[in-house]
Formats: C-alpha cells, structure tokens, sequence
C-alpha cells in the first residue's frame, strides 16, 4: 500500500469516527498531521478516542504511535509548525527524559480540532525507571516528587511504564502499568486517594476501576497537586460500565471503525478530579498482529474467552 493510500484509509477512518460524535473533521487540519508521519502510518497502533461527561467538550482525538530511531515527534511536530517552541519547561520535557531513560517508542496525540497536543515516551518493558528517576529530570514538575510517597506506599515507584507531555495545557502524565498485587482493591483505592487529595470515586465506578490495567495521573507546573487520575480498563465488552451509563460512549464504543479482523478492542478510562468524574474511550481503529497477541496476555482477554466458552 503507498504511503498515500495509507494516508486516505487513516484519514476515512478518523472522518467516520468524527461523524459519530457530530464533529467536524477538516482535511485542512488532519491532512498535514497524517502527512507529516506518513513513515509510521503502516505499522502504528491508532487509537480513536473521546471524553464523555460534564465540561467535555465535542472531540475526536487520534493517537498514532511512532517507532524510535529517526526524529522525535516532538521536533518533527515543531519543524511542521504545529506547535510552537517555548522556554517553558514543557519544551524540553521529551528531550530531557530521553537522556535518562531507555524510550522504545513514541506516540502523539491530535484532536480533530483542537490540533496537535501531545507526545507519549514508551520505556522498556524489562528496564523501567522508577518514579525517582523521573523526579531527577530538571524539567520534571515539583508535583510527581510531592506525590511521590503515594505511590510508593502502594507499590507502584516502580512501575513507570510511560508518560505523556500535552503541550497545549502544558501538563504531563506518568503511567503505572504491571500493577502489583492487591493495589485494586477498594480500601487501597481510597487511601490512595486520600493521599493525593482527590475524592472517592462513586460506588459503581469504584466496582469497574478494579479491572485496570493501568493507573496514571496528571500534573503540572503550577501547583504541587495531582490535578487528576485515571484508571484504564481494557476490554472488548462495548457494553462495559461507563458505555451503560454514557450513552454516547455506547454508541462509539459500538460504531467505532477499525482495521483488523479481530474483535474491536476498547480502553474505558474513569478519571477522577476535585470537580468530580467522567469517562473516556479509546477505540482502537488499527493494530498490528504482535500488539493484539500482547494485548491478549491482559486477564480481561482472557474473561471474554471464559465467558464466550461459557455461552455455548
């Protein structure tokens, strides 16, 4: 398939995607994005994904993962002009954790549009750093360190699977994945919570975010404060817990289009802030065959077999 062909099938896909949530998608805005990570396009994981609930504002975001070893997609995205360079530490954040942490991939993220707004840094999976390295990065917000005791209480210093860097909000995310034993459980949930500042979850969000996966947070420069944390449940149930009460979501979570011939593999995320909680989701639109064999070691791979051996 040319680079061009790639390029339309990608961009139908987002156009189908924005049509669902009745937003526009302009081949002004996402044309240049696709075009500039044509090279990455035939190989990546692109997720579509949207946010649900009270503040949220209509929205279609693409993920799309990048290799390491050529240019960054911090640089490419600034050598395109789809954001500009700052002083501020958001500008050097990539960079900076790059000479301190073994990265094995990338990924960004463009809404629709809103444009261009983040990069991902993916670690090895077998060489992980742990929060105290990422808090000896220079540009590294004062936050992580402040909450640091938190997630060490619960395990989790070192399990730093990835970060993101939004640069239009100018925060940054640090992900925890290989979640240790026993910090799902609800009483750990909530003292963990606690810890940070944030409030409990509602009782039936608290029932789902025990089948996460992965537990990451945001923060930023400007308070010593999480602002939010989100819990990440992966399943191929379109009918999981925030698609029966968001209505919106079912529909994405249903309609969504995607490449590959397997089951539509979705990642519910439940986020919680001091202004409450919503939901997000992300559809996976395209999936290269050794991802979904990796994402099929996740128990909840695993439960929908059991219950589809059960149903027959």
């Amino acid at each position: 398939m040319s680079a061009v062909t790639k390029r339309e099938e990608v961009y139908s896909a987002i156009e189908e995607a924005s049509g669902l949530l009745d937003v526009t998608c302009s081949r002004e805005n996402v044309w240049p994005v696709l075009t500039a990570f044509e090279d990455a396009l035939a190989d990546a994981v692109v997720v579509l994904s949207m946010a649900s609930g009270e503040g949220q504002s209509a929205e279609l975001d693409y993920t799309i993962t990048v290799p390491a070893g050529g240019v960054d997609p911090y640089s490419r995205a600034l050598s395109n002009g789809f954001i500009d360079k700052t002083e501020h530490p958001v500008g050097t954040l990539l960079s900076d954790i790059e000479e301190r942490c073994p990265v094995r991939g990338y990924a960004i993220d463009v809404g629709v549009t809103g444009g261009f707004k983040k990069t991902y840094a993916f670690f090895a999976l077998d060489n992980l750093p742990s929060l105290a390295t990422l808090t000896g990065v220079p540009s590294v917000p004062g936050a992580v360190a402040e909450n640091a005791g938190a997630f060490a209480h619960h395990g989790l210093a070192d399990h730093v699977t990835m970060v993101g860097i939004d640069y239009q909000h100018r925060t940054m995310n640090v992900y925890f994945g290989k979640l240790p034993d026993g910090c799902l459980e609800p009483k750990v949930i909530l003292a963990m919570l606690e810890e940070l500042g944030l409030p409990a979850p509602s009782e039936r969000t608290l029932e789902f975010i025990q089948k996460s996966f992965s537990i990451y947070i945001t923060v930023g420069w400007d308070s010593a404060k999480v602002d939010r944390i989100c819990f990440a449940v992966l399943t191929q149930d379109a009918n999981a817990l925030p698609a029966r009460i968001e209505p919106q979501i079912a529909q994405f979570a249903k309609s969504a289009p995607h490449a590959y011939a397997d089951e539509r593999v979705l990642v519910y995320g439940s986020t919680l802030s001091p202004t409450g909680e919503y939901y997000k989701l992300g559809s996976y639109y395209q999936m290269p065959p050794e991802t979904f064999k990796l994402l099929q070691t996740h128990d909840a791979f695993e439960d929908q077999a059991a219950r589809t051996t059960g149903d027959r």
